[in-house]
């Protein structure tokens, strides 16, 4: 589940922003720097990982199990974020010395510039279709590894049905026109979640909508922020502020929802909750494993031309401390984990990634909501309609990693109709200067 300062006083910020996991990390495992070697040369290492509906220690457990196998003289020794802010908790870690060994879905801005991560070279990266994906001053530190379409909507098609719409809306207007039909219908037409700690669910229709207006218009505008060139206030990004904005005062959302934690908004969307679900890739294979009461089809983020335009993060990788034990070997662990054919395997029928190891072929007996999913990505592909995600774009094209949790929370306002797109728009850049 996004440029990362590398002063001391960056460093306090974001262990402030996460003092709520304090409490939770008291009762986790720590360490990063516990790597030891025993008696016979094995080196044991740290892992970094995370624990979702779709991802359980079983399957964490496993793969760590045959993968080791395949690294002679390593041990992993598992951790686990108390929530699926990685990125804060693993600074978090930072700051007290233990960054781990070897971490997955990490962002690597300001780890990278601060020279905690290790680089990988062009030959350790041969094997990758897109090697130069998350550049940092043109250097790769996280393995480009997993592909995940953001912003899909997912929908109900019974509910379709019932409101009299016969085919998924393409533009803007014609999706305003589904939801004016589905909330006649008395059904509530989108469902979105962000409660607790899981504000990252705020997320999907603001980066649906600055991917169509922003991003597709304007591929450099990150990089123009970040130069000055450019702030929020940009009559593209009010505009695609404008639209969530717009959904919530029609009262087109589920408004319920930003109390829900990422668990319970797909819960409450199993049950009915609305018609569509705006949600990354992971969601198809869900539904595929666990198939809902109703048929789920899904459809781009609708744009104001039809154009099928894909929000997307290519990356979400394993990385590697510049201070492990020995940085060769969690470097050799984190490619085998990449290349391993079962646990790719295990992942994808788990969580929907679209591994990018090139050659890599998904299993063929997946599900037809993976398959629907993967076609749509194919295409946008294709027609070059693909565009990073808000808060999680990579490498120098990427937003400040410090920003993440401020956008989320920006997007929650937002999405309750506490906000408007002037306010969210003034919020956001009073929020970037601060980090600057």
């Amino acid at each position: 589940m996004p440029s990362r300062g590398t002063g001391s006083a960056r460093w306090t910020r974001a262990v402030a922003a996460a003092t709520l996991l304090t409490v939770a990390l008291a009762g986790c495992t720590s360490g990063g720097k516990a790597s030891t070697s025993d008696a016979s040369g094995t080196v044991e290492l740290t892992m970094l990982t995370f624990e979702t509906p779709n991802l359980p220690a079983s399957l964490w457990d496993s793969a760590i199990a045959r993968v080791s196998q395949k690294v002679p003289g390593v041990k992993i020794k598992k951790l686990v974020t108390p929530n699926v802010d990685r990125t804060t908790y693993a600074k978090q870690l930072a700051s007290s010395g233990q960054l781990p060994d070897v971490m997955i879905a990490v962002n690597p801005q300001g780890f990278a510039e601060g020279g905690q991560l290790a680089e990988f070279g062009k030959d350790e990266l041969k094997d990758f279709a897109s090697p130069e994906s998350g550049a940092i001053n043109g250097k790769i530190y996280q393995l480009p590894t997993n592909a995940q379409p953001q912003s899909l909507l997912y929908y109900n098609k019974a509910d379709f049905t019932k409101a009299g719409i016969t085919a998924p809306p393409k533009t803007w207007a014609d999706f305003l026109a589904a939801c004016a039909k589905l909330k006649a219908a008395g059904i509530t037409p989108i469902a979105v979640g962000g409660g607790g700690q899981d504000t990252f669910a705020s997320m999907y229709t603001w980066v649906g909508t600055v991917g169509t207006d922003v991003y597709l218009a304007d591929p450099d505008f990150s990089k123009q922020i970040r130069d000055g060139s450019k702030t929020f206030a940009d009559p593209l990004f009010v505009k695609a502020t404008d639209k969530v904005a717009q959904l919530a005062k029609l009262g087109y959302l589920d408004k319920q929802g930003t109390s829900r934690s990422y668990a319970d908004h797909e819960k409450a969307f199993r049950a009915g909750s609305a018609a569509m679900y705006p949600m990354g890739s992971w969601f198809a294979t869900s539904a595929d494993n666990d198939k809902p009461k109703f048929d789920v089809g899904v459809f781009p983020w609708p744009s104001d031309d039809g154009k099928a335009v894909v929000p997307n993060l290519t990356g979400g990788g394993l990385s590697v401390s510049a201070k492990a034990d020995n940085v060769d070997l969690a470097k050799k662990f984190a490619l085998e984990w990449t290349k391993d054919k079962e646990t790719s395997d295990a992942f994808t029928r788990a969580d929907g990634t679209f591994n990018t190891v090139a050659g890599y072929q998904p299993p063929a007996d997946m599900g037809p909501l993976f398959k629907a999913t993967l076609a749509l990505y194919n295409q946008a592909v294709k027609d070059g309609t693909v565009t990073p995600a808000l808060s999680i774009e990579q490498g120098d094209n990427g937003l400040p990693a410090d920003l993440t949790v401020p956008v989320q929370q920006i997007a929650v306002e937002l999405l309750n109709g506490k906000s408007d797109a002037q306010a969210a728009v003034a919020k956001l850049d009073k929020e970037y200067a601060a980090l600057k």
